[in-house]
């Protein structure tokens, strides 16, 4: 990494209160952190104002350095992966791969339902490693929790000439639910090498075809009940899973996510026309399965879509308990689900909602934590105060309770019930005056400081009349990274549960040679250093912050996972650590207990314009003229033997 020279206050108040179309990162990004005094305003512009020095920020560096040691991978785009030198790379379960000694050997041109149920699904996204025996630190045998978010029918199937839900055959329809939800499998590390457990009475498969249960204040709602379940309190299968959370007792949080796709119809025929249409529901047809399940065709069942967009709470230590939608905790485009135990013992849940000029939000449980009765935590996410994010001009936090009869959420605005704002939580949030961020995606906790870092994607529809504090940039196609801050404490830890907060950047993200930023900001970095699009964020044992990507496509180069330090000199210097290859996209990076490995998703290889099952981008990871790509979970360790990072 080149060394930087600190920017000057001129050309960083120009360039932040124009609110310019791309914003960068590395040394830039981490110049935005520094205190100011007074910043500059343009017409149209809400004030760019930085905290005030606290005892936990770092002091501005002249020549920054950072702490991570392996060598960068290059920016690039070609057919296979790539990761930094001293590291391999173990692709430990592919899609249709078994799960169960009964699974059928996975055969491309001769898929059905029945053998999905017993193999790995479609597009892994959000993983866990739950160390097994329950309650251990092992970092050798464990609970590989995995999401499924979606299928991609175009690259799944033979005989497919596009990418269309036309051309598909109810079996085929049948495989692609199937394909959908979580895996539970057993893992054990053996050598070097990690193996799946077919055996194991842990495995499981949750797809779109198993009853899930319904709680919380929306459970049994007019509005969740339909023909198949008239006492909404139960719904058939879990879709769009996209990243997610664990909690303290051991239980897995699935973000229930792009439920939209799922549903075909004309919103405005039902009763639930506003509710639909912002949810964008009726925008797109992706995936045709209404032409045989009448429950994905708003106009035949008007409150199907209602008993999606929630988080999922499954028990990957007891198989034969239903995971169940818990609805106090909102619902929207759930992107993750992210836990923080309070020091008074409440359990705390951050969440973002990924579209654009969405927000961010969180979760105070009523009742604490039981540690010594695992059982009494179940159901603990039932009860409890939903908030919603504000970002203030003068870099505060403040977080809005969702309390149905405090206006404006009252029956004046079309809200009969706390159920009622729930299943509408986009409309509740944005009324009480929340801030539409620019795509809010995975929030990760700091374990050393308890920040709380949030991942924004992108939003090229932001105009230069929207820009805001927390989201300076119009058109950002490349994102950035936001830190919150807690600042009052509970003893001697800070309180989570807490309606106020102090906020900075971590980074903005994109190419600084796509704008004039770069020049305005005076960059020197190394060729690997900028990264586009953070997603998913991930913290290791030693406290650096990895991101994967999700659109770097964008910018010419493949989505990837970069690693950075979070305080010292070293804040915000990313560094590239793997590369995807082409289409794919990162998620779910989580570590082991003792760092030494990392599991990641590929998700869709070979994805992009044009392309097919007989003509992918890329046929990763088999490189069979025969096979499709398939997205798989990998595993990453260091050749020597030592720690990640």
């Amino acid at each position: 990494m080149k060394k930087t020279a600190r920017l000057s206050e001129t050309s960083r108040r120009k360039v932040l209160a124009a609110g310019l179309a791309v914003a960068v990162t590395g040394a830039h990004g981490a110049r935005l952190m520094a205190a100011e005094s007074e910043p500059a305003v343009e017409p149209a512009v809400e004030p760019i104002v930085e905290p005030e020095p606290t005892p936990s920020d770092e002091p501005v560096q002249t020549i920054s350095k950072s702490t991570l040691t392996f060598t960068e991978v290059e920016h690039g785009w070609d057919k296979d992966h790539h990761v930094s030198p001293g590291h391999n790379v173990q692709v430990l379960i592919r899609w249709g791969d078994p799960l169960f000694p009964a699974a059928p050997i996975w055969t491309p041109d001769f898929q059905t339902p029945d053998a999905q149920k017993l193999q790995f699904g479609y597009d892994n996204d959000f993983i866990a490693f739950m160390p097994l025996p329950y309650g251990s630190r092992s970092s050798t045998s464990g609970l590989l929790c995995v999401n499924h978010e979606s299928t991609r029918n175009g690259l799944m199937f033979p005989g497919m000439t596009k990418p269309t839900p036309d051309e598909l055959r109810r079996e085929l329809v049948d495989v692609e639910i199937a394909a959908n939800g979580h895996t539970v499998m057993k893992v054990d590390l053996v050598g070097e090498q990690w193996s799946v457990d077919l055996t194991s009475s842990f495995n499981r498969r949750i797809t779109g075809l198993e009853d899930v249960d319904i709680s919380g204040p929306a459970a049994g709602h007019a509005r969740m009940q339909t023909p198949d379940d008239p006492t909404g309190t139960r719904v058939l299968g879990t879709l769009g899973n996209c990243a997610g959370g664990e909690t303290p007792w051991g239980t897995v949080l699935s973000a229930e996510e792009n439920i939209p796709f799922h549903f075909a119809g004309d919103p405005k025929k039902t009763s639930e026309a506003a509710n639909h249409t912002a949810m964008g529901i009726g925008d797109e047809r992706y995936y045709g399965w209404h032409r045989f399940y009448p429950r994905f065709d708003v106009e035949a069942v008007p409150h199907e879509p209602n008993r999606f967009g929630w988080i999922v709470e499954i028990d990957p230590f007891e198989p034969k308990t239903r995971p169940v939608k818990r609805t106090a905790l909102g619902r929207f485009k759930h992107e993750s689900a992210t836990v923080a135990l309070n020091r008074d013992g409440r359990i705390v849940c951050y969440m973002g909602d990924d579209e654009a000029f969405q927000f961010i939000y969180k979760f105070v449980s009523a009742r604490a934590h039981d540690p010594k009765d695992r059982g009494r935590n179940w159901g603990l996410l039932d009860s409890g105060t939903l908030y919603a994010a504000r970002f203030n001009a003068d870099n505060t936090v403040t977080w809005l309770p969702l309390v149905w009869g405090k206006e404006p959420l009252t029956k004046a605005n079309g809200f009969a019930s706390q159920a009622d704002m729930l299943i509408e939580t986009r409309r509740a949030a944005s009324l009480l005056g929340a801030t539409p961020m620019d795509r809010p995606e995975d929030i990760e906790v700091d374990p050393k400081t308890g920040s709380i870092f949030v991942a924004l994607t992108k939003n090229a529809k932001r105009q230069p009349n929207q820009i805001n504090n927390a989201n300076p940039g119009a058109n950002n196609r490349g994102g950035h990274i936001i830190e919150i801050m807690p600042t009052q404490k509970l003893g001697a830890n800070i309180d989570h549960g807490a309606t106020t907060a102090r906020w900075r950047f971590l980074l903005m993200a994109g190419n600084p040679a796509d704008s004039t930023l770069g020049a305005a900001y005076n960059i020197s970095t190394s060729a690997g250093s900028w990264l586009a699009c953070p997603d998913n964020l991930a913290f290791d044992p030693k406290g650096h912050l990895w991101i994967a990507t999700d659109g770097a496509d964008a910018f010419g180069v493949a989505d990837g996972l970069w690693v950075t330090d979070v305080n010292g000199s070293g804040r915000a210097l990313p560094r590239r650590f793997f590369r995807c290859p082409a289409g794919a996209e990162m998620t779910g990076p989580t570590f082991t207990p003792d760092g030494m490995t990392l599991f990641c998703s590929v998700q869709h290889p070979g994805d992009g314009d044009g392309a097919s099952f007989v003509n992918p981008g890329t046929r990763w990871p088999d490189f069979k003229d025969s096979v499709p790509p398939r997205p798989s979970v990998i595993a990453i360790r260091r050749q020597d033997g030592k720690p990640l990072g």
